[in-house]
């Protein structure tokens, strides 16, 4: 936990900033903020967050929005962090460090995860980050997927509805680290969700949205590369010559086979980051479920 006698300004090139509730902002300057680094965050992207999550922008004296950072909490003690955006001409000056140090105070919890640029990861590991794993954001014009071998007796892939939702929470928490009921509802809101069932149980799940310049496929969870493979397959075949992102901790096996070859190749990556080891993803070793697409950054 963070020192709550933090200041509520912080002087600036001979100007002052002070706090003030993301949500209280228009979406304009939080849209502003956002392309001054390169994001591709649309008005409905931030307006997904603002939703689910809490947190501060810093602004100067006349109202212009210099820098943002929120919170997502899942559950009582657990959150992921993300948004942390600094505009060019508040970079290395002291703000993103000052909002990261309120966020982590007003949050409460002490078991974090986040997903770092190589430029602000220096800052995290000073508010006491470890990195965990890279994450690689694979985006492009999508290529038709190559056939997937007839699903096996027994098993049975579908689009999922309201209904599958209990399933789904069930099937995410431990691969997740943590039950994110209450993300996981938004996500199906805005989402095109398809899951392999074997019976009565649900073996794996993925969901696409639109997202930046086109559609993102995540979260996709399931236990193994095969499973993956065939819930991701639909929603590469629906989007073929159109712009789709997916972000994974893969960088080798056959997911990320499929993913390259479906024309996302890698574009950059961020590093997760976590303030305790209960706030990793599942590994999988104990044939449990896995992450293998991320929801988005901020969310994981």
């Amino acid at each position: 936990m963070m020192d709550s006698n933090l200041p509520r300004t912080l002087n600036v090139d001979n100007f002052e900033m002070h706090f003030a509730d993301v949500a209280n902002v228009e979406m304009s300057q939080l849209q502003a903020l956002s392309i001054s680094v390169g994001w591709p965050h649309r008005a409905a992207d931030w307006q997904h967050l603002l939703d689910i999550g809490k947190g501060y922008v810093a602004l100067d004296e006349i109202g212009r929005v210099g820098a943002s950072a929120m919170w997502f909490p899942h559950g009582e003690s657990f959150a992921t962090f993300g948004m942390l955006v600094t505009s060019p001409r508040l970079q290395a000056n002291g703000a993103a460090k000052w909002l990261m140090q309120r966020i982590m105070t007003d949050c409460g919890h002490d078991c974090l995860r986040l997903n770092s640029t190589l430029e602000a990861r220096r800052l995290y590991v000073s508010l006491g980050f470890i990195p965990k794993g890279t994450v690689y954001q694979c985006q492009g014009t999508a290529l038709a997927p190559a056939p997937i071998a007839p699903i096996e007796a027994g098993l049975a892939l579908r689009r999922l509805d309201r209904g599958d939702l209990v399933a789904i929470i069930a099937l995410d928490a431990p691969a997740f680290g943590a039950a994110r009921r209450q993300h996981l509802l938004r996500l199906f809101d805005s989402s095109i969700t398809y899951g392999l069932y074997e019976g009565d149980r649900l073996r794996a799940y993925s969901m696409r949205r639109r997202f930046g310049r086109g559609h993102v496929v995540g979260p996709v969870v399931a236990t193994c590369d095969a499973d993956a493979i065939r819930v991701t397959h639909p929603h590469v075949a629906a989007h073929v010559g159109g712009f789709l992102r997916i972000d994974t901790h893969f960088d080798s096996g056959a997911f990320a086979s499929f993913v390259q070859q479906c024309g996302l190749g890698v574009h950059n990556t961020v590093m997760t980051m976590v303030t305790r080891e209960e706030a990793v993803y599942g590994t999988g070793l104990d044939g449990g479920p896995v992450v293998y697409a991320l929801a988005s950054h901020s969310l994981g």
